[in-house]
């Protein structure tokens, strides 16, 4: 664990006896989780990016068409999208829904339909319950080797678009624990809940040298509190780096991946079986499994005339990403202005820094002028991209690129009032116990969460109220 010399190895000691455990009924005598924030926006389609062009807009709705379609393995109707042979789920928007498409995990967990559909004989497992989160499986380890890689839910095995012989099974989650924190079950089983990707492409579209300059900023006071914070990297320092090309990546819950193009091609493969041209081959080869379908099964369409048509679903997704709006936050109050100062003055900025900025002339379509909807602009995403180690509490066990086994990109909180499930594997609904679950040992929130946890109950009550407003 590295901590600032000001942070003296016995003030250590006194902040994690305050943090052994979370006491709900002290928190709930000092301030109250006023739940999932409701906007007339709920339920309705997803909103674009400000000033996009003709050509834009046109992009963006052919990418939400292509994010919220379920695919199949096979069908009559020439539908070969190529589902599984293992899967998470049968379409992006499944995952994607809280408050519309493009959000987080919904109330409603769609998982165990989806297990089910197109007569496949799946066994909904113990994790996914119909009120608890959306959750991708990963194993820290396999045949006694470390893993980290997701094992999918589901299999084709049983549909009526796959072949009888095809027997896959599905990966074995026993023991269970408690389905709807996600706790308790087979240690080896760690999850992750989809991110929300609304504002994804103003967040793609801010230069590595604004977020390096983020890392220099409130240096003194961000020593004194133990935070460091460094992008996943093995070059160049402590910056979240790609291993292929040296730049800052900045998507995922380790901020694993780049680009909103490899975002979606991985997640097309991974989270639906789907191969694509980023990611072409299948990740079971099973010959009786694949439904008859070419591979990689998303491909450009040469022969299309529809300027669209030519494009990938994994290309279209992406654009879908780039072009959605940000979450709107609601209008602010007493409550929530001052819950903002607190926000900045009990340190949560340090790691969750308000705004950054995108590039001046970023593209997007046309080569000849830049974006007006993704260049120059304010992002008023919360978070400064980079990796935490968040301590015992939350280490999931997992290595990714440069992001040890405790460590973790800063989430970022625009939209945070609209989410149902918080934390990386969606252990808690409660966003005061969210808070405190940020504090163990070796967690660079520590001092942090000590000092929201020394506020008044009104002060920790407008604090909260202002995350629930974002």
């Amino acid at each position: 664990m590295r901590l600032h010399n000001d942070v003296t190895h016995a003030t250590l000691l006194a902040l994690l006896a305050g943090f052994s455990a979370f006491d709900s009924a002290a928190v709930r005598a000092q301030a109250t989780d006023p739940g999932v924030r409701h906007a007339a926006m709920d339920g309705g389609p997803a909103v674009p990016l400000a000033g996009l062009t003709a050509n834009e807009a046109a992009f963006f709705q052919d990418g939400l068409m292509r994010f919220s379609t379920a695919k199949v393995v096979a069908s009559s109707t020439g539908d070969n999208s190529g589902l599984g042979p293992r899967y998470n789920s049968n379409s992006c928007s499944s995952c994607h829904l809280q408050p519309f498409v493009g959000g987080s995990s919904p109330a409603a967990n769609p998982l165990p339909a989806i297990a089910k559909a197109g007569g496949a004989t799946n066994t909904v497992p113990w994790f996914i319950v119909s009120n608890g989160p959306i959750r991708e499986a990963r194993f820290v380890a396999a045949n006694g080797v470390p893993d980290g890689g997701v094992h999918d839910l589901f299999v084709v095995a049983g549909r009526s678009d796959v072949a009888s012989n095809c027997t896959i099974t599905q990966p074995d989650f026993a023991p269970a624990g408690t389905g709807l924190t996600g706790q308790g079950g087979n240690r080896n089983v760690v999850f992750r809940i989809p991110t929300p990707v609304m504002g994804a492409g103003l967040i793609e579209a801010i230069p590595d040298s604004v977020i390096l300059g983020n890392v220099h900023a409130d240096a003194a006071a961000k020593r004194r509190a133990g935070v460091w914070g460094h992008p996943n990297a093995h070059q160049g320092g402590n910056i979240n780096r790609s291993a292929n090309d040296g730049t800052i990546t900045r998507f995922g819950w380790k901020a694993q991946n780049k680009s909103l193009l490899l975002f979606a091609g991985e997640a097309y493969n991974v989270e639906m079986g789907i191969s694509n041209l980023l990611f072409p081959q299948e990740r079971d080869e099973t010959p009786s499994c694949q439904g008859g379908n070419l591979t990689p099964n998303d491909a450009s369409t040469f022969a299309s005339t529809m300027p669209t048509g030519v494009m990938s679903d994994m290309e279209a997704f992406a654009d879908f990403m780039r072009m959605l709006g940000p979450p709107l936050p609601a209008a602010s109050t007493a409550s929530s202005t001052h819950g903002s100062a607190l926000f900045t003055s009990v340190g949560c900025s340090l790691c969750h820094t308000p705004a950054l900025n995108t590039g001046v002339a970023i593209a997007n379509g046309d080569e000849g002028a830049p974006s007006a909807a993704l260049s120059n602009q304010p992002v008023r995403l919360f978070s400064d991209l980079l990796l935490h180690h968040m301590g015992t509490g939350l280490a999931d066990g997992i290595t990714q690129g440069a992001a040890g086994p405790d460590e973790f990109r800063t989430a970022p909180l625009w939209g945070v009032g609209q989410r149902v499930f918080f934390l990386h594997d969606g252990r808690t609904g409660n966003l005061i116990q969210a808070i405190h679950l940020h504090a163990s040992q070796g967690s660079e929130a520590n001092v942090v969460v000590q000092r929201f946890r020394a506020l008044s109950a009104s002060d920790q009550q407008d604090l909260i109220n202002f995350l629930r407003s974002l």
